[in-house]
């Protein structure tokens, strides 16, 4: 009776053991759309946090993306190998890529999901800068690239001689494909038969249940959206753009508040953005050599010279400033043209028309009556006497004495008297 006992208590034991996945845990989703960034890797480990708060079956992870830095992917791909779920990347929706960046992302997971008509690859490193890279460098970073996307690939039991061709010679295939060369583990068409297919499949030390498991999806906080939209050279080209018409702003009206305001809160965040984005030095270096040009020719007698100047450095600078092969990295004709033109537009009318404003001489107030002349209604000396000038009478004093009806030109004015000297010209106003 006892041995009875035990091997009840032992197969009770085991039912136990087998219900601990269970099918009541959750699966929880995220969404990585767009260039891999800090934002990403934030929002990722974030979302590992409260899929092993919900005590979720797996993380899904659904990714779209061309690529992104470095230093961001190798982030999450050490998130996903200390995760407390296991990681599911699907490759969706259909039209999808895992480029780059993303193709590393996807083979770190646990599970390497794509949908049909997408493709994975092209993983060959970009170096952040946009200088000339040393040959010598360009083919370390380009080997241990390579080494690292292997290395991932052996730990989750992939193909890892079709990663490292990923990284040396960009290559690049589709979803069946990737099936085939063992690169991912499956192929779904939507996310309800991805999470058929991994019902029963053991991922990250543990059985998955998924078959009809509630999905919590993890969207991004307003913070992470916002840099994530922001890491764009687009975004970029019109933050520099607000830190010129800032100083111009300034410049032509000091103490507008508004312009400066515009420019210093641009200035921090392109200098975020040049933390995380390849930049071109040069490029950089001739957007600011534009913008001296166009404040110095404001207050220098060039007749347009350097404004020209600044017109062509400005539009080299842009075109330059983002010189790579990636879509994501580059800055299109259709954005640097305009930008080029209504900088030379804002420069040459609404900056110039400022400053000569500024340079013209009183049109009203006391100061348009310096340098007129007026006539003497009565003898004028230093004690007092009075003139007349545009229908008015008004005190005045001078150091020579004045005879009435003579010429007096206005020197100063001191309250409601005027200053004024003999007339050169004796014409009357």
């Amino acid at each position: 009776m006892p041995a009875c006992h035990a091997w009840i208590l032992k197969c009770l034991l085991a039912i136990a053991m087998a219900a601990v996945p269970g099918r009541s845990g959750p699966v929880c989703v995220s969404q990585v759309h767009g260039t891999i960034g800090p934002a990403t890797a934030s929002y990722l480990a974030r979302s590992l946090g409260e899929a092993a708060g919900q005590d979720a079956q797996c993380l899904v992870i659904e990714l779209d993306t061309p690529g992104g830095l470095l230093d961001s992917t190798k982030e999450i791909i050490q998130s996903f190998l200390r995760a407390p779920v296991p990681t599911v990347v699907y490759v969706s929706p259909p039209g999808a890529w895992a480029g780059s960046a993303g193709c590393f992302i996807t083979m770190a997971a646990d599970v390497a999901a794509m949908a049909p008509g997408t493709s994975i690859g092209a993983a060959h490193p970009v170096e952040v800068g946009g200088a000339q890279q040393d040959p010598v460098m360009k083919q370390k970073l380009e080997n241990f690239s390579a080494s690292y996307l292997e290395a991932i690939a052996a730990r989750r039991h992939r193909n890892a001689q079709w990663a490292g061709s990923s990284v040396r010679e960009s290559a690049a295939i589709t979803a069946d494909k990737a099936l085939e060369l063992n690169v991912v583990d499956c192929v779904a068409q939507d996310l309800p038969d991805l999470l058929r297919q991994l019902d029963g499949r053991q991922a990250g030390g543990r059985t998955l249940r998924t078959a009809g498991a509630a999905i919590i999806r993890i969207p991004m906080t307003a913070r992470e959206q916002v840099f994530q939209v922001i890491a764009h050279p687009q975004v970029m080209l019109v933050l520099m753009l607000v830190i010129m018409y800032g100083v111009i702003g300034e410049l032509t009206s000091p103490g507008a508040i508004l312009p400066g305001m515009a420019g210093v809160i641009a200035l921090v965040l392109l200098m975020y953005l040049a933390s995380i984005l390849p930049m071109n030095a040069a490029g950089l270096a001739l957007v600011g050599v534009a913008t001296a040009l166009f404040c110095i020719d404001l207050f220098a007698p060039s007749h347009g010279l350097l404004t020209l100047g600044g017109i062509v450095a400005f539009g080299l600078g842009v075109f330059m400033l983002f010189d790579r092969g990636e879509p994501y990295l580059r800055l299109s004709l259709a954005w640097i043209l305009p930008a080029t033109a209504a900088t030379a537009l804002f420069f040459i009318f609404v900056a110039g028309a400022g400053i000569r404003a500024q340079r013209q001489p009183a049109r009203t107030g006391a100061a348009t009556m310096i340098g007129r002349t007026a006539t003497a209604v009565e003898p004028i000396d230093a004690g007092g006497g009075r003139v007349f000038i545009e229908g008015e009478y008004w005190n005045a004093v001078s150091q020579e004495p004045l005879q009435a009806g003579q010429g007096a030109e206005i020197v100063a004015m001191e309250g409601l008297t005027l200053r004024v000297r003999p007339a050169t010209n004796e014409v009357q106003p």
